[in-house]
């Protein structure tokens, strides 16, 4: 087991440092200067110097990178150019905005599609089946942001039933805060639903047709109790590791869905930082969310090996 979890760190590890490169390096690709923007009207040369000075600006790309991955691992992620805040601070109080909105999202995408890829397994080429298989490609075709959109014009909009967007924190009010991020939930949760079904049902069907449970049929067992008590505990080992990586994802991938519904999450936050050219505030959420998908990463190799007992023969 140690070794196990040992190689999948040695792995870990370098691949982080590749991905604080490639992030640093198209970083300085964008086109702008963040000590023009940082100064706003302002255009004195002694000014601009001051500036690149004091966020080594001035100093060559390699150096750059040196003070920033230095700084990371002791904590610092360095200082908004825009708002003078330091990264990490403006990351920890943005985390529980979009790690609440990823749970959720996963939520749904369990809750709808586990079910639906099992009652897709248990009855093949049924009305539920071409039903399951109409949502789930679905659920992968249609693009996040236009599902946001129409959901806003109609729940909110047309029938008044939920926020159209904005966020309200769970310490000022459980219900508000729920209703606000339901619409977003269903929106990023969608992809990741269908991709749960699918894999659901794939692996349904491979363990229908194994020998333990013709065994458990042929023991007169009721249908309920192969399925759920026989076949899907098993159906389950890859789904389980499967949700782990696309947790990650989540994390990741929320920009598009919280700019549509106005979310003080990582979205937004690397969004205005791009149009304000403030480099650091992007590298630092880039690093976070990296950090968080390889020990997601971890966490599925670590619970693969627990609920596979292959792994530990």
């Amino acid at each position: 087991m140690n070794a196990f979890l040992l190689r999948r760190l040695a792995i870990s590890i370098p691949t982080l440092l590749i991905v604080t490169v490639i992030v640093f390096g198209l970083q300085q690709m964008l086109p702008g200067d963040p000590a023009l923007a940082l100064a706003g009207e302002i255009r004195d040369p002694e000014v601009l110097a001051a500036i690149r000075a004091k966020y080594h600006l001035d100093q060559p790309v390699a150096l750059q990178y040196a003070y920033w991955i230095g700084g990371a691992l002791t904590g610092d992620l360095g200082i908004s150019l825009k708002s003078n805040q330091p990264v990490t601070e403006l990351v920890l109080t943005k985390l529980p905005v979009t790690l609440e909105l990823a749970a959720l999202s996963m939520l749904v995408a369990l809750a709808i599609g586990i079910p639906a890829g099992v009652i897709s397994a248990v009855k093949p080429n049924s009305v539920w089946d071409h039903v399951a298989n109409v949502i789930g490609l679905s659920g992968l075709s249609i693009p996040h942001f236009w599902l946001g959109i129409m959901l806003i014009l109609l729940v909110s909009v047309e029938w008044g039933l939920l926020p159209p967007g904005g966020f309200v924190s769970p310490a000022e009010s459980l219900g508000d805060n729920l209703e606000s991020m339901i619409m977003p939930a269903l929106v990023l949760g969608s992809g990741v639903t269908a991709v749960m079904m699918r894999h659901t049902r794939s692996a349904m069907l491979g363990v229908l047709n194994s020998d333990y449970v013709r065994t458990a049929r042929a023991k007169g067992l009721f249908e309920r109790t192969v399925v759920i008590k026989h076949a899907l505990r098993n159906a389950l080992i890859p789904v389980v590791t499967l949700g782990a990586l696309y947790l990650g994802e989540l994390l990741s991938g929320a920009v598009l869905t919280e700019s549509v519904f106005n979310i003080p999450g990582f979205g937004k936050l690397v969004v205005d930082a791009v149009f304000n050219r403030d480099y650091a505030v992007v590298q630092g959420v880039v690093l976070f969310t990296a950090s968080a998908y390889i020990l997601l990463n971890l966490g599925a190799d670590f619970a693969y090996f627990l609920i596979n007992p292959r792994m530990r023969g």
